[in-house]
């Protein structure tokens, strides 16, 4: 049986030192060197070559597991590998490249289908939040917990969008108008996995964001989780990883919240 303890500190190096390479690049990066996934989908060598890193360092950590990684530098898992690393080498690649924080290293591993570990490392903050299957969640050490909101209007709502143009006919807008009237704000930061972080220790009360891979979340909901969270799809079922819809907050609030997403 695995360790997942043992696993998450030896990821939890193994995330520093893959921010630490994106950190390096970061001195000398300049915008011709980005290329187009999308009209707003950037990626890089950065991304390409953390990716890399991480997927050698964790073959020689689990031979036997698959991989669900964003930049697709490994193949991708089948269904008959118990076991699956979930990786965004680069979480936030557009605020990485014009300098904006947060940008995020997220690994997340995945056992018969329930995630059993989760770290991701906000570069710019020098952070590191991580949690295994029976643990706390943690920030550079330090046990965090989810905040201890009771009301929807006294409560900061993260938010995130895809790269898809949006429309009026979303109902996105009509929720963030009525979002920013109700509660103490609305903010949105760039990066999913620095969301659920966030969300994890108490910065913001509630997250929900669209049209999101599995690579986006997997960390942060297992993170978020450990945290005291409630993190569900927009029905309230648990089709967030791969349904490309989370909702994440404080329990107290979670009735409130998902009432009023759209």
């Amino acid at each position: 049986m695995l360790d997942y303890r043992e696993i998450c500190l030896d990821v939890c190096d193994l995330a520093r030192r893959a921010g630490a390479y994106i950190a390096e690049q970061h001195k000398t990066f300049t915008y011709d060197r980005v290329e187009y996934k999308g009209a707003q989908n950037l990626v890089s060598y950065v991304d390409k070559q953390t990716e890399k890193m991480i997927v050698e360092h964790l073959k020689e950590l689990t031979p036997e597991a698959g991989f669900i990684t964003e930049e697709g530098t490994e193949s991708q898992a089948d269904e008959k590998q118990s076991l699956k690393w979930i990786i965004d080498p680069l979480d936030g690649t557009t605020n990485f490249v014009h300098g904006f924080s947060p940008y995020c290293v997220s690994i997340a591993l995945q056992a018969d289908g329930q995630l059993v570990l989760g770290v991701i490392y906000e570069i710019t903050r020098d952070e590191l939040f991580y949690a295994w299957r029976g643990s706390y969640a943690y920030l550079n050490g330090i046990r965090i917990q989810v905040s201890d909101a009771t009301k929807l209007e006294n409560s900061l709502i993260a938010f995130g969008f895809s790269y898809e143009l949006l429309s009026k006919e979303s109902g996105l807008i009509d929720s963030l108008i009525e979002l920013q009237n109700t509660t103490n704000g609305i903010r949105r930061v760039g990066s999913a996995a620095a969301d659920l972080a966030y969300l994890a220790c108490g910065r913001c009360d509630a997250f929900f964001h669209a049209k999101l891979s599995p690579w986006d979340v997997a960390a942060g909901a297992l993170i978020a989780q450990q945290a005291g969270a409630r993190v569900t799809d927009y029905s309230g079922g648990n089709n967030y990883l791969f349904g490309r819809q989370i909702i994440a907050c404080t329990p107290a609030v979670y009735d409130e919240f998902r009432s009023k997403i759209r």
